[in-house]
């Protein structure tokens, strides 16, 4: 069986100016990143033309170790789309440089469905990583540098300051830590840190912005800490919000790709959904709407993590209206979730993944609770038996929803076609109305407890001491009418990571909450949550490498 690296490189990848064609665009309309990448310019969008676009959401049930592949059936339901002569476009994430080289691997799709050029796509692809790193700790230094110049008037009480520095990269050793050491000349001894670029504000900024002009106004919204005499200080009055968006001028600008089978894939940001919005631009989504008449795209993890930000956080702040979404599971997973071991999925057990149902039955209540039609995707693995398969379409008819199998795997588009269909025909519904979870005018305290108890399934919300003042801190700021984006594992429904399934009878611990006022969000930080990964005990990178013609080896 040849692996995702090696599918790829087989199949004969289309100069881009061909891919920027099927958008309907001249070669002078794209900026080059040589033969097979390019930047679209924000002139592009079309917002008349967007907003009659039809936007498609793929998500997930809750994700296990033996994974879902949410974005390779977003890859393969847009190929089947564009087998079935729809016009249409797949916007997707970018990978991080921390998953690719730990425990996940990258973030391209796998066997026939896949986003090329795969190597550059999981490693440095077009730089929007490293500019948005540069310029999330271009504040860090000139904050610093404000704390140590002595004809600074700000006065910034160092202890307050709540920015950290980021970089791409797992790395749990920087969790904390203590800057400034080495005498005067070496700035202000202060405790900080380092989070993963992912979960950057400047990511989540730039995710979020809709041109310039926003990149910078929300740049400078930015929450920094407290002057000595509790006067709140943003990267506003540190005047450098300018040069942050100079730093971010071109990663401001989405990417075009191809899938294996020549479809445009449109690919820009990166949020991961356990701690932050995890979804790609609003700018790239507004970009395939305004190019297609289908837009696909992809929220992280599962639907309580990713799907509720992405229609809480997303579609209220740029004001998209979705048409319907696709939940995608496997039988592999339902059986993890109905108390199997890992080393035993590919074992057909009925009862097994009779008792995983109840994780994807209430995603659905979930995502219906939001007024869109859904359909399941059962995303097939080699030892599913039919018989499995059956009993999870039978279960889903019973629930009202359409479920099919897709081995665009190893078919691509094809093995998804009957998906498409279905997809085509549920966007086609002009009765669908999208409704979010709750407003943003709401009370803070409000709008956690409606996630919680109807996303979750939480019977109620605990606040520690940290997590109360947080709150009293938020409403001294006047912003608590932004909205939520929880942090909170991506392994449950529950904070705690050890309740696969429907955890019954639980609730949920706010441990502190992070403000975004950028972004335009905050954080309420659940559990042991952290923003800074870990590596496993065994690498991803300990299986990359490179031979003497320069091909990487051993990305998957």
């Amino acid at each position: 069986m040849k692996t995702d690296l090696e599918i790829a490189r087989s199949i004969p990848m289309l100069d881009i100016g061909n891919i920027a064609g099927r958008l309907g665009l001249s070669e002078n309309e794209i900026h080059r990143y040589g033969r097979y990448k390019a930047k679209l310019p924000l002139s592009l969008i079309n917002l008349q033309k967007s907003a009659n676009g039809k936007l498609i959401l793929v998500t997930a049930i809750s994700p296990t170790p033996a994974g879902e592949g949410k974005t390779t059936t977003s890859i393969g339901l847009a190929d089947a789309l564009s087998r079935s002569g729809a016009d249409v476009a797949v916007v997707l994430r970018e990978p991080s440089l921390g998953p690719v080289f730990g425990i996940k691997g990258g973030a391209t799709g796998g066997g026939y469905s896949q986003v090329v050029p795969m190597e550059d796509i999981n490693l440095h692809f077009t730089g929007d990583f490293a500019a948005v790193e540069k310029a999330h700790n271009l504040l860090s230094a000139i904050i610093d540098n404000s704390l140590q110049n002595k004809k600074n008037t700000l006065g910034i009480d160092p202890r307050t300051v709540v920015w950290k520095r980021v970089m791409d990269m797992n790395d749990r050793s920087l969790r904390q830590v203590i800057t400034g050491l080495g005498g005067t000349g070496s700035g202000i001894p202060r405790e900080s840190g380092f989070d993963i670029t992912a979960a950057s504000e400047v990511m989540a900024i730039l995710c979020l912005s809709t041109g310039l002009e926003d990149l910078k106004r929300r740049l400078g919204n930015i929450f920094i800490g407290f002057t000595h005499d509790k006067t709140p200080v943003f990267a506003r009055d540190l005047k450098v919000s300018g040069a942050m968006a100079a730093l971010l001028k071109d990663a401001l600008l989405p990417n075009l790709v191809q899938t294996l089978e020549g479809v445009p894939a449109i690919l820009h940001g990166g949020p991961f959904a356990n701690i932050a919005q995890g979804t790609n631009s609003v700018i790239a989504t507004r970009m395939g709407l305004s190019l297609s008449d289908y837009v696909v795209t992809e929220a992280g993890f599962g639907a309580d993590l990713g799907a509720e930000k992405f229609f809480d956080i997303k579609c209220q702040a740029a004001g998209l209206n979705p048409s319907a979404v696709v939940l995608v599971a496997t039988i592999r997973a339902l059986k993890y979730h109905g108390g199997i071991a890992l080393k035993a999925l590919g074992t057909p057990d009925l009862a097994a993944v009779a008792r995983g149902l109840a994780n994807l039955e209430k995603h659905l209540e979930n995502l219906q609770t939001f007024g869109l039609p859904v359909v399941v995707a059962i995303n097939q693995f080699p030892g599913d038996a039919p018989e499995e398969i059956r009993l999870v379409q039978e279960h889903c008819q019973r629930l009202g929803v359409e479920a099919f199998p897709c081995d665009n795997w190893s078919q691509g588009g094809e093995g998804a076609l009957p998906l498409a269909d279905a997809v085509k025909r549920l966007a086609q519904n002009t009765s669908t109305r999208f409704r979010p979870l709750y407003t943003w005018e709401q009370p803070v305290v409000d709008k956690i407890h409606t996630i919680a108890t109807k996303i979750y399934g939480a019977e109620g919300v605990d606040y520690t001491t940290k997590a109360k003042n947080d709150l009293r801190k938020i409403q001294g700021l006047g912003l608590d009418g932004l909205a939520i984006c929880m942090a909170k594992t991506q392994k449950s429904l529950s904070d705690n990571p050890d309740l696969p399934g429907r955890p019954q009878n639980f609730r949920i611990t706010i441990r502190e909450i992070e403000i975004a006022a950028g972004a335009g969000f905050i954080i309420p930080i659940t559990g042991e949550m952290m923003r800074m990964p870990g590596l496993p005990e065994t690498t991803a990178a300990e299986g990359i490498d490179i031979d003497a013609e320069g091909n990487i080896l051993g990305l998957f």
